[in-house]
C-alpha cells in the first residue's frame, strides 16, 4: 500500500523513480480505509534528504501511511528555503489538537551541547509529553534517542573519544522482539554520532528493555514495555551516500575525521560505498508500523486517550 505524503513534496519524484508506491490527497481521500496518521518531527538540518529517506522506508509496507511534517517554532532551519517549510510544514501548536498513530522524531547535530541548552528544548519536551497520550507510539532515532532517553528516564548521554561513524555489525539481545522479526543474528546498522548511552543506565530502569546492541557501539535498539516509546541509536535510513557526505563535509572543515568502519570497499574513499542495511532498515520501520501501531491503535484515533 502507498504512502501519501503532501502534494508537490520534493521526495515525491525520487520516489517515483525508485518505484516506491505513493498517492495523491485525492485518491487517499476516496478509499475506503483509514491511513496510519504518522507525525514526523524533523531536526535534521537537510529536511528534504530526511523526508525523503523516511518516506522511502514507511511506503515500503502493505499499510496506507499519512506523513504530516512539523518543524520547531523556536528555531528557524538555514539549509532549506522558507518556501519549503511554509508549504509543507506546520507547527506543533497546529497539530497538538489531534491524536496520531505514530510520531518519528529524528535526530539532530546538536550533540555537543547540553539538552538544557538546545535553543528548541522546551519545545521538543513539551512534544514529548504530548505523545504520553496523542500518539500511540513515538519512534526516536539517534539523538532523538537520547533526548527522549533524557527527557523520560534521566538517562544521561556521554561524549565519546572520537565519533562513532561507519556500519557496524549488531545483534539481537532480545531475540523475540516483534521489532526485530525477520532481521538476521548479524545486521549492519549506519551509526555517525560523537555521543552515547551507557547501558548499565538503561538496564537500571524498570519497564525499558535493551532489544539490540553492538560490541563496537553499545546500545541501539529499546522499548518501553508496551513499545509505546521505542529509541534507536543509529541511522538505518540512511542512503548510500550519506556518510560520504559526512566524511568529505568534515574533512572540509579540517575536522580530520576517522574513515568510517565498514562502509568504503577496503576503507577507500575512492571507491563508491556498498549499501549493506537496506533490508534491515525497511524491516525495521515494516515491523515497527505493523505490530507497534497498527495492530494496536484504536481505529477512532478519539478514542487513543480513553
Amino acid at each position: 500500500m502507498p504512502i501519501k505524503i503532501p502534494n508537490n513534496l520534493p521526495a515525491a519524484e525520487v520516489l517515483h523513480r525508485e518505484n516506491i508506491f505513493i498517492m495523491d490527497e485525492t485518491r487517499a481521500a476516496t478509499q475506503d480505509i483509514r491511513p496510519l496518521q504518522i507525525l514526523l518531527l524533523n531536526l535534521m538540518p537537510k529536511k528534504i534528504e530526511t523526508e525523503t529517506q523516511l518516506s522511502r522506508l514507511l511506503g515500503n509496507t502493505p499499510l496506507q501511511v499519512e506523513l504530516e511534517l512539523i518543524h520547531t517554532q523556536t528555531y528557524e532551519s538555514k539549509n532549506v528555503t522558507k518556501e519549503h517549510m511554509l508549504t509543507f510544514y506546520k507547527t506543533f501548536a497546529d497539530v497538538k489538537h489531534r491524536n496520531f498513530d505514530g510520531l518519528i522524531i529524528t535526530g539532530a547535530p546538536v550533540e555537543h551541547m547540553p539538552f538544557e541548552e538546545v535553543e528548541y528544548w522546551d519545545e521538543l519536551c513539551e512534544i514529548m509529553e504530548w505523545s504520553k497520550t496523542h500518539v500511540h507510539s513515538t519512534f526516536h532515532i539517534c539523538w532523538g534517542a537520547q533526548a527522549g532517553l533524557y527527557y523520560h528516564f534521566g538517562i544521561q548521554k556521554h561524549t565519546l573519544p572520537a565519533k562513532l561513524s561507519g556500519v557496524y555489525p549488531h545483534v539481537a539481545d532480545y531475540k523475540n522482539s516483534m521489532l526485530l522479526r525477520g532481521f538476521d543474528d548479524v545486521f549492519p546498522v549506519p551509526q555517525s554520532r560523537h555521543t552515547t548511552v551507557d547501558r548499565a543506565d538503561v538496564e537500571k530502569i524498570e519497564g525499558l528493555k535493551i532489544l539490540a546492541s553492538s560490541e563496537e557501539c553499545g546500545v541501539y535498539a529499546m522499548a518501553t514495555k508496551n513499545g509505546k516509546q521505542i529509541f534507536i541509536t543509529g541511522h538505518s535510513e540512511y542512503d548510500a551516500n550519506t556518510l560520504a557526505d559526512e566524511y568529505y563535509r568534515d574533512l572540509g572543515q579540517g575536522k580530520n575525521p576517522h574513515i568510517p568502519v565498514h562502509y568504503f570497499p577496503n576503507d577507500d574513499p575512492s571507491q563508491p560505498p556498498q549499501v549493506t542495511w537496506r533490508s534491515h532498515a525497511n524491516l525495521l520501520y515494516s515491523n515497527w508500523l505493523n505490530y507497534f501501531v497498527y495492530q494496536t491503535t484504536p481505529y477512532d484515533l478519539s478514542r487513543l486517550n480513553s
